[in-house]
């Protein structure tokens, strides 16, 4: 436990980079609307932000992107750029064969991190790229994983979650049978409040962990449009080729040690 309280300016500095980072142009709006900080603060943090190197802002226009400085907070983290390029021809051909892309995230720190995608190929981009930070509770990466991770690291993220301020509601009861009812069937599917809210209820998703003997330690999903595959068509015709892929993810998660 650490022996002292976070600094809570610095967290919402870090959310406010996170933030940015996740948009191509990050406005004031878009920033309070994704941090639920007030817009003075978000001001006050973009504007640091800006000192530091860490963002610029767009020419012409109140929007700020990622500064190249950004690249150097990631330097000592090779593990995610390793999986993500082993991954990439596993999640290419997987995409040829089913016509539809896939995400490959691992957990860290209570979300769900886009190690390698196939969104980028075709015309069902999506604007998802490595470095994506999906919501656990809602997405079925997030409960795929959940599901079949061991007992104490479900609850260490439950809690991350429930504290941290204006983030995924966490109803332990609901989380407990939705977790559930994916492994007894073995598969999770995306959170319809999510799907409307991230894609206005066109795209939704099925995932499945990836396995490192009887604990998750990765998942990967299908994402699909709403009224040209339904759940049963999924199941159906998806599921299992779903899974050999997460086979052969799990060969490459071995491999890395």
């Amino acid at each position: 436990m650490p022996s002292f309280k976070p600094v809570v300016a610095l967290m919402r500095g870090l959310d406010v980079l996170q933030a940015v980072n996740a948009s191509r142009e990050a406005t004031v709006g878009s920033v309070h609307a994704a941090t639920g900080l007030d817009k003075a603060t978000v001001v006050r943090m973009l504007e640091t932000l800006e000192h530091a190197g860490y963002i610029v802002r767009v020419a012409g226009r109140p929007a700020y992107v990622p500064s190249w400085r950004t690249l150097q907070l990631s330097q000592g983290y090779d593990l995610q750029r390793s999986l993500g390029a082993a991954a990439e021809p596993i999640l290419t051909n997987f995409r040829k064969s089913i016509g539809w892309p896939s995400d490959l995230a691992i957990c860290d720190r209570g979300a769900m991190i886009v190690v390698q995608t196939s969104r980028e190929q075709g015309p069902l981009s999506l604007n998802r790229r490595p470095g994506y930070q999906a919501p656990v509770l809602s997405t079925s990466l997030g409960r795929a994983y959940l599901a079949f991770c061991p007992d104490e690291e479900r609850q260490a993220i439950l809690a991350q979650i429930a504290a941290r301020p204006n983030a995924e509601s966490v109803d332990l009861g609901e989380a407990d049978a939705i977790l559930a009812e994916v492994r007894e069937r073995g598969f999770a599917v995306m959170d319809g409040t999510y799907s409307d809210r991230e894609y206005e209820g066109l795209v939704w998703a099925i995932a499945v962990p990836v396995m490192n003997g009887e604990r998750a330690c990765a998942s990967v999903n299908i994402l699909m449009l709403r009224n040209a595959m339904s759940y049963e068509m999924a199941v159906d015709r998806l599921l299992e080729p779903l899974k050999a892929t997460a086979a052969r993810l799990a060969e490459v998660f071995r491999a890395q040690g």
